[in-house]
């Protein structure tokens, strides 16, 4: 049987768990049949995106993956689900809460929680929905440009079982020219659980038979 390929992770990237818990998770990941191709960048701070996003399980396989590389990733969520018996839960999993109508703005607040970190990936899905959606949410692109962050690029291919790890990619502040930039990193790399519902401006990149 071929081993299934697994990186490590480097020394800068903001981390979680221990030795044990990463080999449990990693053989739970492995023994799906998945593995993680590429190679982590070096980086205390960034914006990691994943698509395509067409089903619950997507969330399965990336939060696995992640507990099995000990990778540690920020999550932001409403504020009012911290008021809810799910805290314990979401604390443990890295949500950080913001208050959607905020005066200074959903992105500003976000913006100035990354800037008081030494150490900090914000995990997020450009998507925002598992069907179809007509067009990529801009959030994360806005994020990562106005705290000065590169993107880290990442890519699910249900047909190969793998999660690609693309590269990086640095907002120049034009989000038209740059967002074409990045998802050409997505050529052919990409292929979904749900093919149906995968993003309209994805469906050009899916592989090709």
């Amino acid at each position: 049987m071929t081993k299934k390929h697994f990186p490590e992770l480097p020394p800068l990237v903001p981390s979680r768990g221990n030795r044990l818990s990463r080999y449990f998770f990693k053989r739970i990941f492995l023994a799906q049949g998945w593995q993680l191709e590429g190679e982590f960048p070096n980086l205390p701070k960034a914006v990691a995106i994943i698509s395509p996003h067409t089903s619950n399980i997507d969330a399965w396989h990336g939060f696995i993956a992640l507990l099995a590389i000990g990778l540690k990733v920020t999550i932001f969520g409403k504020n009012s689900l911290f008021h809810t018996p799910l805290k314990p839960l979401l604390e443990w999993i890295g949500v950080i809460p913001v208050v959607r109508d905020s005066p200074q703005g959903h992105t500003q607040q976000i913006v100035e929680i990354i800037k008081q970190k030494t150490q900090i990936w914000v995990g997020m899905a450009p998507e925002g929905s598992r069907k179809a959606p007509e067009k990529i949410r801009s959030g994360f692109y806005h994020i990562a440009d106005q705290a000065g962050l590169p993107i880290v690029m990442l890519a699910f291919d249900y047909d190969i079982k793998t999660i690609h790890i693309l590269g990086v990619y640095q907002p120049t502040g034009d989000y038209e020219h740059d967002l074409v930039q990045i998802y050409a990193h997505y050529q052919g790399k990409i292929s979904a659980k749900n093919p149906d519902w995968i993003a309209r401006p994805l469906q050009k990149l899916l592989k090709k038979d």
